[in-house]
């Protein structure tokens, strides 16, 4: 039997050739899966795939259509926001039987989903992964789990089997921007898994302290930090290494810091279902 898995891109384009590679990929390897790339994902308006009423509206189409079990978010940037909103209004029953998967830009949409209760939220690699080194083991990744193959769980999700601690995995900036508005999910009892990209040291510790600061009261069962990458040079070294910054906060907020999470902007980001594995 077919699986039919719809790729649109709520924040920024893609383009029709990295389409290509990614079908080609799928086609050879996972022939049960059956990739629909909309016409969206190559549309255009300034830093966006194409205004927001096409990205609303072609996420919309997928996640409403029963003909499709899963939504596949092509890549991050910048926009999810500006559609989620108007998005969980317009979302019919179908929407609920389905899984959604991204990071990046795209974990606003995975935690307004979440929030909501509707299909299942999956952190996991995009088709824009590709371009990176190594990157077809990580679209490979995602293709394995849409198929059914959890060998690309997160490491940590497997010891926790025990106890049935739900989890999420977000970037970093993108937990720190829902933070005090209506789509930030119920994360109490949770491990929240955090991980960033191309921020100066000293904007990654401002990002700790709001987000640590918003989650204190929440109750979650404890912070995990994954990998923190590319971080621009500045003028003169802040002079603490990340993790430290992690636990500093985690003190300061009274949150268990519980080590690190194989997630992050590389090929080897691992697969984080929001809830319990």
């Amino acid at each position: 039997m077919t699986i039919r898995i719809a790729i649109c891109a709520p924040s920024t384009p893609f383009t029709q050739a990295d389409a290509i590679r990614v079908e080609a990929l799928a086609r050879v390897e996972f022939p049960d899966l059956s990739l629909q790339f909309h016409q969206q994902c190559f549309a255009s308006d300034g830093h966006f795939a194409g205004t927001d009423a096409q990205r609303l509206a072609a996420f919309v189409e997928c996640a409403n259509d029963p003909a499709f079990a899963a939504v596949w978010f092509v890549r991050g940037g910048y926009g999810a926001c500006r559609i989620a909103l108007d998005a969980l209004q317009l979302l019919e029953a179908a929407a609920y039987d389905k899984q959604y998967l991204g990071y990046s830009d795209a974990g606003i949409l995975l935690g307004s989903l979440y929030r909501a209760g509707i299909g299942k939220s999956v952190h996991a690699p995009m088709p824009v992964d590709l371009r990176r080194d190594g990157g077809d083991a990580a679209v490979r990744r995602s293709l394995a789990w849409l198929q059914g193959d959890r060998s690309g769980l997160e490491p940590s999700l497997e010891t926790r089997l025990g106890d049935r601690k739900p989890a999420v995995a977000f970037n970093l900036m993108t937990l720190a921007m829902l933070c005090g508005t209506p789509l930030l999910p119920d994360l109490s009892g949770h491990v929240v898994m955090v991980e960033e990209v191309a921020e100066y040291d000293y904007a990654v510790d401002r990002l700790l302290f709001h987000v640590t600061s918003c989650l204190a009261s929440v109750g979650i069962a404890g912070l995990r930090l994954g990998r923190v990458s590319q971080a621009p040079e500045n003028d003169r070294p802040f002079g603490h290494p990340v993790e430290d910054m992690a636990r500093h906060w985690c003190m300061r907020s009274g949150i268990a810091y519980l080590g690190r999470a194989d997630i992050g902007h590389d090929s080897d980001n691992r697969i984080v279902p929001f809830g319990l594995a």
